[in-house]
């Protein structure tokens, strides 16, 4: 149905020419746009239905109480199902710390949160299909235990700039939530249109960026500096998406566009999660809370692990 669609736009309405660069782009460009955008209003209701039932409070009483590896699970799972970006996560992140929720603890939220959310699932599972869509959550949510079990090893709380004496102000994380079930239909259903209003316009603009790529711009060069053959392809996609600051709705079109041209799925993924998970307006904001060497061992650490994933998605498909 969606491919009779694009058929329509593309030849009918734009009356362009069949084989033609333009028809590429502009097939690729309403097919995945309408695609996403259904799957975005579906999936995002039902999950923001389950969500009604997490309130922010009830998330730090939970975590407070866990110890040791099953805490980190837990939180990088808590992660996993809010709908965070990487520096919309800081004030609950600090909010954790105030609770006096161990270090390691929370960073596995930190670093899982803007790499795991619904959004990126629907994206990935509508673009590059489920199978690939769940390994890529899977991994998410490993690197944020294993990060942040690394992080909570090296005993690294002095390193912590703020302070808590237990009088401090505290983050706002809690929120009221509906009660009954009405009331959570109501309040998933407008989550859900919210979240399409203000992603709708993202949305179409990291298509239209895709579609650009996937129309216009020779597999050859892509495939040059980033091809499978390449030991520093992975590195140089990581160290490429860090001055970036995006979030998934942007940037898995363009993913997905890459890897049409050539560029290997492990390359392309270690690219976003680099653009998703580690970006320069969060390491500004995480210095006002931690030190130089924190920042330096924490962005260190989630680096690598991306790069861990990338080239196993490279060795895997």
């Amino acid at each position: 149905m969606l491919e009779v669609i694009a058929d329509w736009v593309t030849y009918s309405v734009f009356k362009l020419i069949p084989g033609s660069q333009a028809a590429a782009g502009m097939q690729f460009f309403v097919y995945d746009l309408i695609k996403i955008y259904l799957l975005i209003l579906l999936i995002v209701t039902v999950i923001s239905f389950i969500r009604s039932y997490l309130p922010p409070h009830r998330i730090k009483k939970v975590l407070s109480r866990q110890k040791f590896a099953s805490g980190n699970i837990i939180a990088a799972l808590l992660g996993a199902v809010t709908p965070f970006c990487s520096c919309s996560s800081i004030p609950l992140f600090i909010g954790f710390l105030e609770a006096e929720i161990p270090l390691g603890i929370a960073f596995s939220f930190l670093i899982t949160s803007p790499l795991v959310n619904e959004i990126a699932f629907i994206l990935m599972g509508g673009t590059f299909g489920w199978k690939i869509a769940w390994l890529y959550a899977f991994s998410g949510i490993v690197l944020g235990i294993l990060g942040g079990l690394l992080i909570g090893r090296f005993k690294l709380s002095k390193e912590i700039l703020i302070k808590f004496d237990g009088n401090g102000k505290e983050a706002k994380v809690s929120g009221k939530l509906p009660g009954s079930f009405e009331e959570r239909i109501r309040f998933s259903v407008s989550k859900a249109l919210g979240i399409f209003k203000r992603l709708w316009l993202v949305i179409a603009i990291g298509v239209g960026l895709g579609a650009v790529i996937h129309g216009y711009v020779p597999a050859e060069f892509f495939q040059y500096y980033l091809g499978n053959g390449s030991l520093w392809a992975v590195p140089l996609a990581v160290l490429a998406g860090v001055p970036m600051y995006s979030n998934s709705a942007t940037i898995v079109p363009i993913v997905f566009a890459l890897t049409t041209k050539g560029v290997s799925l492990g390359t392309a993924l270690a690219f976003m999660m680099a653009v998703a998970g580690l970006s320069l307006p969060e390491a500004v904001m995480l210095k006002k809370v931690m030190s130089a060497k924190l920042l330096g061992i924490f962005f260190g650490s989630v680096a690598l692990g991306i790069m861990l994933i990338g080239f196993l998605f490279n060795a895997l498909f």
